[in-house]
């Protein structure tokens, strides 16, 4: 399955309303449980996490792009959340995520979600390397993930928005840290971006 894949942008909102659907992707979390503390986040789930849908909209109104989505003939089937590391507050505070060091230049691939009817399909892994390429194309020099370690066994949909260990071996991520069994920071290395002049 080929996906065009763009960054979201205010024209495209109404295409990510339409891919996380009535239940805002994962019961309401619009994408933000990284991106706020735990007690923001919680105060905005309620009445479908409507203010959790607020919070993303106005980062997208406001000219930030927060992630890309892969569109499948005209259609959103899947995104995944990008940005530099310091963005996503609750990971600065995580006893399992938090930063592993001070270097500069990284950014996260914190989430996905992908429509029922087009997973298995390797939307996730062409949009984790285009969450790579961009990322790249803005400067970062490290990209980080914090998957979720399935130990070859199957795990509900809802427990995989993070993406697995092996999607991002696969890409050439390595382990970085595992401050918990089952929940590994993976790394990768970017080349640095050269000039044809």
């Amino acid at each position: 399955m080929h996906l065009e894949i763009h960054p979201l942008s205010r024209d495209r909102w109404p295409d990510l309303v339409e891919l996380f659907g009535p239940s805002g992707a994962y019961s309401g979390c619009w994408c933000m449980y990284l991106r706020e503390s735990a007690k923001a986040f919680e105060a905005n789930c309620p009445n479908g996490g409507a203010g959790n849908k607020r919070r993303l909209r106005a980062l997208v109104e406001a000219g930030r792009v927060p992630g890309l989505l892969g569109y499948r003939g005209g259609r959103p089937v899947g995104w995944v959340s990008v940005s530099p590391r310091e963005e996503y507050v609750r990971l600065q505070r995580s006893p399992v995520h938090r930063p592993i060091d001070e270097q500069p230049g990284v950014w996260s691939i914190a989430c996905f979600f992908i429509a029922r009817d087009a997973r298995g399909a390797g939307v996730a892994e062409q949009l984790l390397k285009a969450a790579m390429r961009y990322a790249r194309e803005r400067g970062a020099r490290l990209v980080e993930g914090y998957p979720i370690d399935t130990a070859g066994r199957r795990r509900p949909s809802s427990e995989m928005w993070r993406g697995s260990v092996e999607l991002f071996l696969r890409a050439g991520f390595e382990v970085a840290a595992r401050r918990k069994p089952a929940r590994p920071v993976v790394r990768k290395r970017l080349r640095a971006r050269t000039s044809l002049l």
